[in-house]
């Protein structure tokens, strides 16, 4: 049955079986169909090992399907019980630094020790054996958030096959990673080690392969798991994205392990940065999920944590950011967590159902919104309307991470957002995609300082070109290939031929300072002496150092075009380049057949008049008052 999923994590190992019932009373109040179960509930699971007491979790999911309420199953072990380090201090995480965690938190692991690989296959068993046909199981939930790192001795040893598997052999490490350079060629692997905390700055390869490395082995780790409930059940089994500078973990691979992408997204700031940054995280996770259907697993359904302080959502705003993310392919809205908890690291972490009771503002925001979501079951196998691409890689993010580069603020994620936030402020929707992925379908793709590309995805690029695309490369892009060694030649590469431009040097600026353009527009960050070889001119630098050199250029190839733009551009700018007017409406549009669904957004502080002629108003209110939304139909 199609549906649109609604609820959130719910922790009852957290209260008395009094309050179950209490809480499925409120979720069907709430219009409430899908919790996710036992994320963190191993040591109440398995209090001693291999002594497992199911009982609370039979009668909490008899309870939910009495009730009508499906449930995503968990596997407990992203937070092993006390007696797990106890008993296997080996497996406690250490950091780059050499020190070695303790337990107490959650996380407190290293995916690369045998015995907690173990543990975790033989809970997932348990629960798989006891709950596989379940009726109240819609889907099964492997670990949470993964992304945990540790370079202990056990994730040397790991990591020293990883290597020995990847380059075959040392003189392909050695060549790979320039060990030639301060006298770091490696004569027997087992030299090598995780890149710790060390003297100066690491290996820069060395780094981008440990991160390489965890992507995979947490990629086997859940694989694992994922084996034991599939022995036994057909549901459709995933896992928790969660994204950050943090997380070792390559999302876009690991889409097609799960059976439905899902992702948590928690917004930092408190003003109109956390709308757009609802849809940046909505457009990656479509872009992980291939333009399919994907799953918003977790949000905070009452505050943004904007760093030293909870910014409480105002009136409207929980319901604007679940829409946001639906608009955007989610097949429903979730959060982190049902209710929240009396005590412990997060207590004050905002709940659907907050400590001030059902009788608050958020729970009657909850079931309004519960009540609205059945009307848009109708969009849940539509597709996202979107012509234009940018392109995403983390391994490129990853590179300029752990990278010395001519400027401390080059940030890759930066750089995607800011060609993001152009196009959405303009009420453009856009994808993400891979540098290798098929672009065909796109009229144009925008490149953000693609550092690090292959020799292959770069021919892909030129192929969508020479098609008839309409390509724009940013600056710093093409520099290096999959091994960070330098493209000879000038700059930017991989992309000198098919931009038609040969960069000799770089010319960094400071925070504060900028560049003007001939045409009146302004750049920041970045600029470069840049030589205009088969491209025509577009735009030229004014004053300075780089008086008159090209700013901006473009080159026609084949059926299409290609743009090069070497320095980052304010906004009003860039809306001049790709033909963008900033609009306060944000409109997103679902197509299925002849049937068109619009998702519109006010973000602006005055009123909207949107002409609906031909259309039905679904959910939402005309015209738009500020902060307000609708969806129409139209066929």
């Amino acid at each position: 049955m199609t549906r649109l999923w609604y609820g959130g994590d719910y922790n009852p190992e957290q209260w008395d079986p009094d309050v179950w019932k209490e809480d499925v009373d409120l979720m069907r109040r709430a219009g409430v169909n899908l919790v996710t179960v036992g994320v963190f509930s191993w040591s109440s699971l398995e209090p001693a090992p291999g002594q497992y007491e199911f009982g609370w979790l039979d009668q909490v999911l008899g309870l939910l399907h009495d009730g009508g309420v499906s449930v995503d199953l968990a596997t407990p072990t992203a937070s092993p019980p006390p007696w797990f380090s106890r008993l296997h201090p080996e497996a406690l995480p250490v950091t780059a630094d050499g020190v070695r965690l303790t337990h107490g938190s959650r996380d407190t692991y290293c995916a690369c020790a045998p015995a907690y690989r173990e543990a975790a296959r033989g809970i997932a068993q348990a629960l798989a054996e006891r709950y596989h046909d379940h009726p109240a199981l819609a889907m099964w939930h492997v670990h949470n958030e993964y992304g945990t790192v540790c370079h202990c001795s056990l994730a040397a040893e790991q990591f020293r096959t990883w290597l020995q598997d990847r380059y075959g052999s040392l003189d392909r490490l050695n060549e790979a990673w320039t060990t030639a350079f301060w006298s770091q060629g490696y004569a027997d692997w087992i030299d090598i080690e995780p890149p710790r905390k060390t003297q100066y700055l690491v290996n820069p390869t060395q780094y981008l392969d440990f991160r390489r490395f965890w992507s995979d082995e947490l990629l086997a780790a859940y694989r694992e798991q994922k084996a034991e409930l599939r022995k036994l059940s057909t549901l459709p089994i995933t896992t928790n994205f969660v994204f950050g500078g943090w997380v070792p973990v390559n999302h876009a691979r690991w889409a097609a392990e799960v059976d439905v992408v899902a992702i948590d997204h928690y917004p930092d700031q408190a003003g109109i940065g956390a709308e757009e940054q609802t849809a940046f995280g909505a457009d990656l996770a479509r872009g992980w999920a291939g333009g399919k259907p994907w799953l918003l697993m977790e949000q905070a359904a009452g505050s943004i944590n904007a760093g030293r302080r909870l910014h409480t959502k105002e009136p409207g705003r929980m319901a604007r950011h679940s829409l946001s993310h639906i608009a955007r392919g989610s097949q429903g809205a979730l959060f982190f967590q049902w209710r929240a908890s009396r005590g412990g690291a997060e207590m004050f972490h905002s709940a659907m159902v907050p400590h001030a009771g059902p009788d608050s503002r958020m729970f009657r925001e909850i079931a309004a919104l519960g009540s609205e979501l059945p009307q848009l079951v109708e969009v849940a196998e539509s597709n996202v309307e979107a012509d234009v691409a940018i392109l995403w890689d983390a391994e490129c993010w990853w590179a300029m991470q752990g990278t010395h580069l001519p400027s401390s603020s080059l940030d890759y994620l930066a750089a995607v957002r800011a060609a993001h936030r152009h196009f959405w402020q303009a009420g453009v929707t856009v994808d993400f995609a891979s540098p290798d992925a098929d672009l065909s379908s796109y009229r144009q793709v925008v490149v953000p300082s693609l550092y690090l590309i292959s020799d292959e995805a770069a021919a892909n690029l030129a192929a969508y070109v020479h098609n008839g695309g309409q390509l724009v490369v940013g600056y710093f892009s093409g520099i290096v290939d999959p091994d960070l060694r330098v493209r000879l030649g000038g700059y930017p590469g991989a992309f000198t031929e098919l931009l038609g431009v040969r960069v000799e040097e770089f010319h960094p600026l400071p925070d504060d300072g900028e560049v003007v353009l001939s045409s009146g527009g302004r750049g920041r960050l970045w600029s470069e002496n840049v030589h205009a070889v088969t491209a025509e001119v577009v735009d030229r630098y004014v004053g300075g150092v780089l008086d008159g050199k090209p700013a901006i250029t473009r080159r026609q190839v084949g059926a299409g075009t290609a743009s090069y733009v070497s320095t980052e551009l304010d906004g009003a700018t860039a809306a001049q380049l790709f033909g963008l007017s900033t609009s306060p409406l944000e409109a997103v549009r679902r197509r299925s057949g002849d049937t068109t669904w619009t998702f519109m957004f006010n973000h602006g502080d005055t009123e909207v008049v949107v002409p609906a002629d031909g259309s039905e108003l679904v959910v939402g209110e005309l015209p738009l008052r500020p902060g307000g939304y609708a969806v129409l139909r139209s066929s």
